[in-house]
């Protein structure tokens, strides 16, 4: 039996999904009995924890072969990131009572990176399980083609997207969240010792001037990125309700300015299969509905 936590999003659902396919038994780990009810249609078990409570999580982990940890994003942390470290120390505390045979866990490209930014709630988390007695994997994922749900409107409607993705003509690692979902349910299948970095992008790299050409393609109308000046990100971040709007801009930073890239490099990633033009034609469906 596999524990899943965030089954109701994207990666953790397919991961549930490829894992039922492989009629593998599943346990969904929910916050809210009702949120389950949909995985427990599906033969699923149904375990109800909070993130940040050992015991509720150790009860939901106990048995399992293997564990899939998917922390909640974060994008206006509290200076310092204690809500990260608060659901770190839980997890440990409730994976070294229950004993899974084997963690998943999914992290970040560019987790390892020493400048503080975003994507260092997930180095905390590495950095809190490397200890771990049981077998880990640490799946680092590219930037999200699902990003781009959030520019499909003003695609749609404008011929727009504003990048915060720059120099437009620089390539982005990029990955769908199928492919995430579909490598993470291949390692909690697979047998190993100590810790592994498994690190993912899609099959090519991705510039923000491609993405425009690709919702030109999809969307059948021209469509033109135009670069946000970094001068107003605080601004836009904090009419967005942002309060600490800095770890966000130095992630975009860091990739912008190449310090947040795979430790492996390009060469060293798992290529996805999953094409942008296949992702941003389901998300302009989506958004249709």
């Amino acid at each position: 039996m596999f524990a899943i936590t965030g089954i109701t999003g994207k990666v953790g659902g397919e991961t549930a999904r490829r894992l039922l396919d492989a009629k593998q038994q599943v346990r969904a780990v929910v916050r809210d009995l009702n949120k389950g009810a949909s995985w427990a249609e599906r033969g699923c078990e149904i375990a109800v924890a909070d993130m940040s409570d050992a015991e509720s999580l150790a009860r939901a982990f106990m048995g399992a072969e293997g564990v899939f940890v998917l922390l909640p994003p974060n994008f206006n942390p509290t200076p310092g990131f204690p809500e990260v470290r608060a659901m770190v120390s839980a997890l440990r505390s409730a994976l070294l009572q229950a004993k899974p045979g084997r963690v998943v866990a999914l992290s970040t490209i560019g987790a390892q990176a020493t400048q503080p930014n975003l994507l260092t709630q997930l180095g905390i988390m590495e950095r809190g399980f490397e200890t771990l007695p049981m077998p880990i994997a640490f799946l680092r994922a590219a930037w999200f083609m699902e990003n781009s749900s959030l520019d499909v409107a003003s695609a749609r409607d404008a011929g727009v997207i504003n990048s915060f993705l720059q120099p437009l003509e620089k390539p982005v690692p990029m990955v769908a969240t199928e492919d995430i979902g579909r490598v993470a349910a291949e390692l909690l299948q697979q047998v190993w010792t100590g810790r592994r970095v498994v690190e993912l992008e899609g099959p090519h790299r991705v510039t923000p001037m491609e993405l425009g050409t690709t919702f030109s393609k999809v969307l059948g109308r021209p469509v033109n990125q135009k670069a946000i000046p970094r001068s107003s990100w605080e601004n836009i971040f904090r009419s967005q309700g942002m309060t600490n709007p800095e770890p966000r801009m130095r992630m975009l930073d860091g990739f912008n300015e190449g310090w947040i890239e795979f430790e492996s490099g390009e060469a060293g990633s798992v290529k996805g299969t999953i094409e942008l033009e296949t992702v941003l034609r389901f998300l302009v469906q989506q958004e249709s509905k």
